[in-house]
């Protein structure tokens, strides 16, 4: 076990109840002195941060909310021994004000230091560096450099530091034209050219990582300019306390691995996939899910469990092929073994709903089984691996983890010691034996890469009903209820 994450919210406790004290000192020395910054946040209780919502900053997981920026300020808050407290703002120049008028005490939100938003507030270290890029559909002519973009149709964020750029750059390229649209996020930029509603699209290379499998025929044409870093943005203020302990902060993180650990966290998963492969998943997500959307909440509801983590599992192992067969013999939407099928009580491994009903049962054994210490992201992780590996060889490589001074109940450090159950020195003192450990591991990614998909395409299409809702409330109700009725006489076979 790691000792440091063991101590560390004791040492977040003593800081805090110090700072207190200190504050409470200072207060009595010079009591008509004006609060500072840090000490105002140590008061309040809170760490009051503006940001906007998306997959690179933050956004609701299965665990609550989650995302980059969310698990760094995060991790600041519980240093200062305080609430974190986000607040939402889509618009970024309105964002830029209210911290600039004082009315947050900082803003993250995957900003880029400019010069012009330099004028308005002060940036602290940076903590990742990104490459603008030019998007274009797959479909058309690759761009080669600025020149070919002139007289087409370009979308950028509105007041996004790429739209400052094109503004530098437009003075040699006259003929280049783009227009700006607010409440929008990178991802939504993919779709867009993906779908071949514009002709190109500029947005951050690391939303583009972790979006790109989820719209393929978007792709990186070339970087726009030099790269950029990404920093959070502080008032310009004369007190630097709160300022000062950030940088502490980031400086630490970097040092002690907490950074990188985090990065690590969300976008390391991502796998490389063929453009054949994430088309062919961008299709079936359309016309394969929707058959078995009702099925999957259905046994997601039973053993309360999530139906789209049940809805990538499937997709992982059956392509949602009711049919599908492997050469080792399981069969079925959630491929199961003839020995787990009869175990969780099914006969027919082919039929949808018993298949489906089964490995939601199988999957929710295995989370059960797992130590109770073991809670959030690291006990779905570890309970898929053990879905793909056995929960024996699961356990094997539990120990090794825990012999060679990693925690075995984090999943970051299982995933590094499960190879280790191919290789003979590790095995042989293992109470399962050999198993082909890398394979648990691609599993696992491979889910999360499409949990995340799918997570995101339910929430798109969730806001294209409410807005459709809201402008035709009558024609919407008609075409749901005729939508269900086409649902329900879907045949139960694959396209």
């Amino acid at each position: 076990m790691d000792v440091r994450k063991t101590l560390r919210p004791i040492w977040a406790a003593t800081r805090h109840a110090v700072n207190l004290a200190i504050i409470g000192t200072c207060g009595l020395l010079v009591g008509s002195k004006l609060p500072t910054t840090l000490e105002r946040v140590y008061a309040l209780g809170e760490l009051r941060v503006v940001s906007r919502n998306g997959p690179t900053t933050y956004y609701e997981g299965p665990y609550g909310k989650t995302g980059f920026e969310y698990l760094l300020l995060q991790q600041f808050a519980n240093d200062l021994g305080v609430k974190l407290v986000l607040e939402e703002e889509e618009n970024i120049e309105q964002m830029l004000d209210k911290v600039r008028r004082g009315r947050t005490h900082f803003a993250a939100a995957g900003l880029s230091i400019t010069e012009r938003r330099r004028q308005k507030v002060r940036f602290n270290r940076p903590y990742m560096t990104i490459r603008p890029q030019v998007l274009y559909n797959s479909r058309q002519p690759m761009p080669r450099s600025m020149a070919d973009l002139e007289g087409k149709d370009i979308l950028v964020i509105a007041n996004s530091s790429h739209a400052e750029r094109l503004k530098s750059i437009q003075a040699h390229y006259p003929g280049l034209r783009w227009h700006e649209e607010a409440n929008l996020e990178m991802i939504d930029l993919l779709e867009k050219v993906h779908s071949g509603e514009v002709d190109y699209a500029i947005v951050d290379s690391n939303a583009y990582d972790l979006n790109r499998h989820t719209f393929p025929r978007a792709r990186a044409a070339f970087d726009l300019g030099a790269p950029r870093e990404l920093a959070w943005a502080f008032p310009k203020s004369r007190d630097e306390t709160l300022y000062r302990a950030a940088q502490r902060y980031l400086n630490r993180a970097d040092q002690d691995g907490t950074l990188a650990a985090i990065t690590e966290r969300i976008y390391d998963h991502i796998d490389e996939v063929t453009t054949g492969g994430a088309l062919l998943f961008s299709y079936r997500l359309e016309k394969r899910l929707p058959q078995w959307q009702s099925l999957l909440q259905k046994a997601a509801d039973e053993f309360e469990l999530d139906w789209q983590l049940l809805a990538a599992i499937s997709y992982q192992e059956s392509h949602w092929n009711p049919d599908a067969r492997s050469s080792t013999g399981v069969r079925g939407l959630m491929m199961l073994t003839l020995a787990a099928a009869s175990d969780m009580g099914i006969d027919n491994r082919i039929d949808p709903e018993q298949s489906i009903y089964g490995g939601a049962k199988y999957y929710r054994n295995l989370y059960d089984r797992l130590p109770e210490r073991i809670q959030g992201e690291d006990r779905t992780w570890l309970a898929l691996a053990a879905y793909n590996v056995g929960m024996g060889h699961l356990e094997d490589a539990r120990k090794i983890t825990e012999s060679l001074g990693g925690n075995p109940d984090l999943w970051e450090d299982v995933r590094e010691h499960l190879p280790l159950l191919a290789k003979r020195s590790y095995y042989k003192y293992t109470r399962y034996g050999y198993a082909r450990g890398w394979e648990p591991v691609t599993y696992v990614r491979n889910i999360r890469n499409f949990y995340s998909i799918i997570a995101w395409h339910q929430q798109k299409e969730e806001q294209r009903r409410v807005a459709a809702q809201a402008s035709e409330p009558e024609s919407h109700a008609l075409n749901t209820r005729a939508s269900h009725q086409r649902l329900l006489t879907v045949p139960l076979s694959v396209l």
